[in-house]
Formats: C-alpha cells, sequence, structure tokens
C-alpha cells in the first residue's frame, strides 16, 4: 500500500516512475489476495454419510518431505473420526522402496488406496492391479490435474492450484526486489507436477520483466548431499545477481542454508528464499526467525488429508467427487501467527474438522 501511494504521489507531481513501477504495485496486489487469514468454510456441505469398517492404506511418497508428512498425518486425524484403520506405507524417497509398497498394500487388501506425493504413472503397473481388484484410488500430488483423472485410474487428486502457488511465489520476489529480481529455480523432473510448477514460475518472472539466472534440476531425494555444494557453486557463478532462489518445495531449503552461512550471508541477507509449496514445519521456523528463508507458498495440508477421506468415502459408494479445491496461503514473517502458523502449518480456521464431521453423520 505504501508503496502504490508513493507512486501515486510521484504521479501527481509529474515526476517520472520506472515502467516496472505498476507491474511492482500489481504483483504485491496479486499476493495479498494469497495473504489474509481463511475464516470461511468453502468446501462441501453435503455427501454420503460415513462408510463402516473400512480399511485404507496411505502410499506415501517420502516421510522426510514435510508435505507428504503433513497430508498423512491429517489423513489419520479424519480416519480416526470418520471411525476408518488406516495403514501407512512409506515408499523412502525411491522409485523402489514405493513400488515395494504398492506391492504390500495390495497384499493388505484394503478398501481404498491413498497416493501420497507421487506420480502415480510411475506405479501403472500397481495401479492397474489396483483397479482390476475393484480398489479406490484418491491422490494428493499425483499429476497436475486436480479432481477426477481416469486417464490413470485416480478417483480424484488434490491440491492446491500448483499453477497459482508458483505464480504467487514469483509475484512476491518480483515485488520484493523492486521488480528487478536475479532468480534461481529448482526442481525435479521426476516429477510431473514440480516440472509444471517450475516453468510456471520461470514464465511468471520473465512475463513481469525479471531475469531468471539459472533453472536447476536437482532430486528432492538427494537435496542433502546436492545442495549444500549446489549452493556454493551458484553463489561463486553469480554472486550479487542471485537475489531470490525460487523452489517447489520447501526442502530445498532444509539443506541451503548451512551454505549460505559459511559464505557470511545473513540469515535475512541476499539470495532469499521462497518456496512454491508446500508450507513445511522447518519452513515455517525459519520464516519466523527470519532465517534464510522469507516465504513459503503454503497448502492446507490437514485440511487435505481430511478431504482425502472424504474423496474416499464418495468412491466407495459411487458418488460424485466433491469438487473441491482447498485455498493456497502465502505465509511471510507479517501473517505467521495467523491460520495454525503458531503450530508451524498452514491450517485454516475455517472449521473444516466440524463440516467434515457433519457430512459423515460423526
Amino acid at each position: 500500500m505504501l508503496r502504490r501511494s508513493f507512486i501515486a504521489g510521484l504521479l501527481m507531481l509529474g515526476v517520472a516512475v520506472p515502467a516496472h513501477a505498476d507491474k511492482v504495485s500489481d504483483a504485491m496486489d496479486m499476493v495479498k489476495r494469497h495473504a489474509g487469514q481463511k475464516l470461511e468454510w468453502d468446501g462441501p456441505t453435503t455427501g454420503p454419510k460415513a462408510a463402516e469398517g473400512k480399511t485404507i492404506v496411505v502410499l506415501a511418497g517420502d516421510l522426510k518431505n514435510g508435505g507428504i508428512l503433513g497430508t498423512t498425518n491429517g489423513v489419520e486425524e479424519a480416519a480416526a473420526a470418520i471411525g476408518w484403520t488406516v495403514r501407512v506405507l512409506d515408499g523412502a524417497g525411491t522409485v523402489s522402496g514405493r513400488t515395494a509398497s504398492f506391492g504390500q498394500a495390495m497384499a493388505l487388501q484394503p478398501d481404498g488406496i491413498i497416493i501420497n506425493g507421487f506420480d502415480s504413472v510411475e506405479q501403472q503397473v500397481g495401479m492397474d492391479a489396483a483397479k482390476a481388484a475393484g480398489i479406490p484410488l484418491v491422490s494428493w500430488h499425483s499429476s497436475p490435474v486436480i479432481g477426477p483423472n481416469p486417464d490413470i485410474g485416480v478417483f480424484v487428486n488434490v491440491s492446491t492450484d500448483a499453477m497459482e502457488v508458483s505464480a504467487a511465489s514469483a509475484q512476491w520476489a518480483f515485488a520484493d526486489a523492486g521488480g528487478k529480481p536475479g532468480v534461481i529455480i529448482f526442481t525435479d523432473s521426476t516429477y510431473a507436477i514440480a516440472i509444471a510448477k517450475a516453468d510456471r514460475i520461470k514464465e511468471t518472472i520473465e512475463e513481469l520483466g525479471g531475469t531468471v539466472l539459472e533453472y536447476v534440476d536437482t532430486p528432492i531425494a538427494e537435496t542433502s548431499n546436492r545442495m549444500p555444494t549446489l549452493t556454493t557453486a551458484l553463489l561463486q557463478r553469480y554472486g550479487d545477481k542471485w537475489t531470490h532462489s525460487l523452489a517447489i518445495n520447501d526442502i530445498y531449503f532444509d539443506f541451503m542454508s548451512p551454505a549460505l552461512a559459511a559464505a557470511g550471508i545473513k540469515g535475512d541477507g541476499q539470495p532469499k528464499q521462497v518456496a512454491a509449496g508446500d508450507g513445511s514445519e522447518s519452513a515455517y521456523q525459519r520464516i519466523r526467525a527470519n532465517q534464510y528463508q522469507s516465504v513459503t507458498v503454503a497448502e492446507p495440508l490437514n485440511l487435505q488429508g481430511w478431504q482425502l477421506v472424504d474423496e474416499l468415502n464418495r468412491a466407495m459408494q459411487g458418488a460424485e467427487w466433491s469438487g473441491y479445491t482447498s485455498p493456497l496461503h502465502v505465509v511471510t514473517s507479517e501473517n505467521i501467527a495467523f491460520d495454525g502458523g503458531d503450530k508451524n502449518s498452514f491450517d485454516p480456521g475455517n472449521g473444516y474438522r466440524d463440516e467434515y464431521k457433519k457430512i459423515w453423520g460423526k
């Protein structure tokens, strides 16, 4: 608001305003749309009552990933509320681990399966087997598609709008840099959704007039080994030109901070770290302390866990999907105290637990 008022004042005085000034103000306004408190329930209010006595399996891509862990915790909480038994199997960040988990899930003969945090097409053999067995599948972040994805056998893929998440992160960086960011983007081509998000970040920065210094493809599963040396190399290559890091997940910054500190960069210095998902506990801690991360565009992970259970309940009973897309939230040091921030998560104060219990008759 101050920046917009300042620009308006300059115009009234007949002072020339830089061409990028309006773009900066517009980008800030777009970010503010996603930074406010989420107090009103905008999800489903009707649906089938709870199916009784069901057992489900969560296939977690990697429980070291804060987004996957947060969503899994939400599923477990919702399953307890609806009265189901849940078994969590951890793929531990590898294709072989996820393949073994899928095989184990099929051996358990569950009433439903939740694919959590990996590309469903990677496990097409297991998915075909589940389909043949009549086991409904729902997923979190299994593809760029939100909602039903019959082409890959998924009743519903749950996510915020990944393209909005990506655009919001890029808009914040552009505005924060006064319209002149020098950005390095971190993604993982193992996941189609990660590439789609990174491409949207790049597109947004360049459309606004910022500079993408480098587009880095490095596996999420290997961030602990790769990020320290990679960060050092990028600092040597770009120096002060590197103003903002934009990553498709907070986990990249878990292992970037030591290298930045070793290079003498203060926690609130440049490059500033901005994550286009998912709002991990460690990201909240860094933002609150103003240490090596400025923003995460958080997803309501716990709420999404409840939605996954609700969608699976609908699938089991032959109902349509709910049609709900959950809200995203731009988290900064200014608003971190709201909507679950005191517990290091984006947990909207919109009463979603009670709303889902009403639908289920619980």
